[in-house]
């Protein structure tokens, strides 16, 4: 029984709708009151020129992304920061996700927007995979303590009384670029080129920092390292290799 469930893909536009995407937010992300986008943000994403797109399982909402509107370089080229997706924790795994990034994507190329950017965890080894080989994002920029010390986890969440930076990478999705237009219509892609070099990530990141918290710090700190100066030497990374023990990115010349 692997089918896939009919989901409907709309944008929330009233208040109780909205509503919705506060409470999932609890159940999905866990955070605290004080971390969660309240209603008034996403009433002020969508006036200010952003949106967010829900999506509905037999009328029920079953995940949601929100999008806000940011202008890119001296010319300030209009584009999306995707600040959030969101999967009922009970609906995970089912594409829903997907359907919601390939749909943000359609929204975002009929107002004319050709870049979206968002940030997501180095050292997660299935959203790495979904955004590099899912969706054809490409990564260079590495964002140290994004959003400051232990965002993502607790005291009693660790092993040893160590804090953990939330360090962020920024995944550049290209909505027109062959590869993104090849993904979309669910074909294969080949990247041009060799592996220039490849960085190594945990298989099971959160396990891990429970597990040993110090040897998770280190493998973030040499994760950061090797990623700064793989940038620095003008590499990009474009794709994500799968493993059970040592999953990896992959590296290639800009």
């Amino acid at each position: 029984m692997n089918e896939r469930p009919e989901v409907t893909i709309r944008e929330v536009e009233t208040i109780e709708a909205m509503r919705e995407c506060i409470f999932m937010q609890r159940d999905v992300f866990a955070a605290p009151d004080m971390e969660i986008s309240p209603v008034r943000h996403l009433i002020v994403a969508r006036y200010a020129g952003g949106f967010t797109l829900g999506a509905y399982l037999d009328g029920r909402l079953a995940g949601f992304v929100l999008s806000l509107p940011m202008f890119l370089g001296p010319a300030k080229e209009r584009a999306f920061y995707s600040h959030m997706t969101a999967v009922d924790t009970r609906l995970q795994g089912l594409g829903i996700g997907a359907k919601l990034k390939w749909a943000q994507r359609e929204r975002s190329l009929a107002d004319g927007v050709k870049f979206i950017r968002w940030t997501y965890q180095p050292v997660l080894a299935r959203n790495a995979f979904f955004n590099l080989e899912r969706l054809g994002v490409q990564i260079n920029h590495y964002l140290p303590n994004f959003y400051g010390t232990d965002a993502e986890s607790s005291a009693e969440q660790r092993s040893a009384d160590v804090g953990v930076d939330s360090d962020r990478f920024f995944a550049d999705w290209y909505l027109d670029s062959p590869k993104v237009v090849a993904f979309s219509k669910g074909e294969d892609y080949a990247e041009t080129g060799a592996v220039a070099g490849t960085i190594e990530i945990p298989p099971d990141w959160n396990e891990l920092v429970v597990r040993d918290t110090k040897t998770a710090v280190r493998i973030q700190e040499r994760i950061k390292r090797e990623s700064e100066e793989a940038f620095a030497a003008g590499l990009v990374i474009r794709g994500f290799e799968r493993s059970d023990t040592n999953p990896k990115y992959l590296l290639y010349e800009r």
